[in-house]
């Protein structure tokens, strides 16, 4: 579940450091670095306090995805970290980031108010997602969660969804391969979880009296 590659790319983030990782760990400094040259091994114990360190199972959300009418991002203003995070229930190898879907045309599939985790870089050519469902965003800068179908030329694709017309015949800027779907009602449980580890985080480095 944990590789050095993982916990690597953990310490870029900022204000993460090998020191802190170790300390988070309840180890002596030198062990992250035996882990990373493989040394030393990981121990169960130690995989939940990796992971909460390095925050390897939190995901920024970007924004809205329209199941439905278009999402403008000029209208959020998203700034680069996003509008918070959600956390996943296990830790995720690749650059991802999550939007929250907007609207109902994808119903039963995807309710308003879902997060979908996407790769934060386009990975394959269009081609690969005909027939698949995924975030997109048109050169014209609207954003969609929908599926792709091919248009009537190799640059041109429309866009489907289980209850809107189709949209016909666009050029896409983007295409964010969905890797995880969060339901609202899990994602209510992830956080209260959090939340509930966090306070007992709080209470434990508080002194006795």
């Amino acid at each position: 579940m944990l590789d050095n590659k993982l916990i690597e790319r953990g310490l870029k983030k900022p204000g993460k450091t090998k020191g802190g990782l170790a300390a988070a760990m309840g180890v002596r400094p030198g062990a992250v670095s035996e882990i990373l040259s493989d040394a030393r091994l990981i121990k169960a114990s130690e995989i939940q306090p990796i992971i909460d360190y390095l925050e390897l199972n939190s995901v920024p959300i970007m924004g809205r995805v329209g199941a439905g009418a278009a999402i403008e991002p000029e209208h959020e203003q998203v700034p680069p970290e996003g509008l918070g995070e959600v956390e996943l229930p296990f830790p995720i190898a690749e650059e991802t980031i999550a939007f929250e879907v907007a609207g109902d045309s994808m119903l039963p599939k995807y309710e308003n108010g879902d997060i979908i985790v996407v790769y934060r870089e386009q990975r394959h050519p269009v081609s690969s997602f005909y027939g698949e469902e995924a975030a997109v965003r048109l050169k014209t800068g609207e954003r969609y969660l929908k599926t792709v179908e091919r248009g009537k030329s190799a640059t041109l694709v429309n866009l489907t969804s289980f209850n809107a017309k189709p949209i016909v015949g666009v050029k896409l800027e983007w295409i964010g391969e969905i890797c995880v779907t969060l339901p609202r009602g899990q994602i209510e449980r992830l956080r209260a979880k959090a939340t509930a580890r966090s306070r007992k985080a709080a209470r434990g480095k508080t002194p006795a009296k």
